[in-house]
């Protein structure tokens, strides 16, 4: 509660609202380390539980196979305290950066506590719910007190939007979306764009949310087809500054983020692969013959799914291995010996250099496995 009312009052709140749910992150050992551990020992020690329904991040192993997939045995033993520890405060097994996809899906308009980026940004634009970037820590303590400081993205009049994007190029493929979210995140930097005349599927738009969150503070975008997007009038938009993005600022964001040499190993799933896409990777993958090591990155849930469909046997057949619970940003890539990835995330290609050293090969979903 101290924790909450500190955040209300450095960002000028009146009061604390409930949460119907909320998205924990700070959940890998690799990223929160031995205090992170520490800490969560503590809460539960002194009897923490979550009174609203909670889901979190990925952790950094696959908690069944992680000794088969060859992460290493010590880091696999601090990882599974970590679990624990959120088990014994009532989370169940939903170790996915797209809560959306496996039943903590909001409705428009109500107030959650959600922290990793990428499912902020989803939450705000794509699905009309309302809440701000947490950290890790505020969204833990909104998930055992249950309510949120009323501020920023809660309040109906601070989620207008602020830019009018004008798309001048093609973003006919994954690898093309994802360069303009970053582009535009890149950019504006605190904003909330409309990214106009551009319609995009669920898995498009996650792209899109994923990879403007990760080059920016940017929480909430407006785009063709969104719930938001069909309240703001025509008059409105005319209004707002204009951005444009064209292929060279597309260009100039891929040279900035992908090497180009030929890296050791496909890494899909920045954030969660969904059904659908395990079902297109294996339809462009299919003349794929293990060539280079692959790893599908997914939750637990939707892993059970594509198991039940033979999606998983596909994937296997063509040299694959779908990796649960855990994904390439926040498990230790380089001990289980992938020195250089491949992928179509600029989110991945951000974060995977900063935080394991890798590597990064951009490219699209069709193009990788051409």
């Amino acid at each position: 509660m101290r924790l909450l009312c500190a955040l209300g009052e450095i960002y000028g709140a009146k009061r604390l609202i409930p949460v119907k749910s909320c998205h924990v992150s700070g959940v890998s050992y690799k990223t929160i380390g031995d205090m992170g551990l520490e800490f969560l020992r503590q809460m539960v020690e002194e009897g923490a539980s979550f009174t609203v329904k909670t889901t979190v991040n990925p952790c950094g192993i696959d908690l069944e196979d992680w000794e088969k997939i060859g992460f290493p045995r010590e880091f696999a033993k601090k990882q599974l305290e970590i679990v624990d520890c959120f088990r014994a405060m009532g989370v169940s097994r939903s170790y996915s950066c797209t809560p959306y996809l496996i039943g903590n899906r909001p409705r428009p308009g109500e107030h959650v506590a959600w922290s990793e980026s990428s499912a902020i940004t989803f939450a705000n634009s794509i699905l009309g719910a309302r809440t701000n970037r947490e950290g890790g820590p505020s969204a833990l303590a909104s998930a055992i007190i249950g309510k949120t400081p009323y501020y920023g993205l809660h309040i109906a009049e601070n989620r207008e939007p602020t830019h009018m994007v004008s798309v001048k190029c093609k973003v006919e493929n994954d690898l093309k979306v994802s360069l303009l979210g970053y582009a535009v995140g890149r950019k504006l930097g605190q904003a909330i764009p409309y990214i106009g005349k551009v319609r995009l599927t669920q898995d498009l738009l996650k792209a899109l949310a994923a990879s403007m969150a990760s080059s920016s503070s940017i929480s909430m975008f407006y785009a063709e087809g969104s719930y938001e997007a069909k309240k703001i009038g025509e008059k409105k938009l005319k209004k707002l500054e204009k951005l444009e993005v064209d292929d060279h600022t597309l260009r100039k964001t891929f040279e900035e983020l992908s090497i180009q040499q030929e890296a050791s190993t496909i890494c899909l799933g920045c954030p969660h692969l969904s059904l659908n896409e395990l079902k297109q990777i294996c339809k462009v993958a299919a003349g794929h013959r293990g060539e280079r090591r692959l790893l599908c990155f997914t939750s637990y849930q939707t892993f059970l799914k594509a198991e039940k469909t033979g999606l998983v046997r596909k994937i296997q057949k063509i040299g694959g291995t779908i990796v649960k619970d855990t994904c390439m940003v926040v498990s230790p890539l380089t001990e289980i010996g992938v020195d250089s990835i491949e992928t179509n995330s600029c989110k991945a290609s951000y974060y995977a250099p900063l935080l394991s050293g890798v590597k990064v090969k951009l490219n699209s979903l069709e193009d990788i496995f051409s």
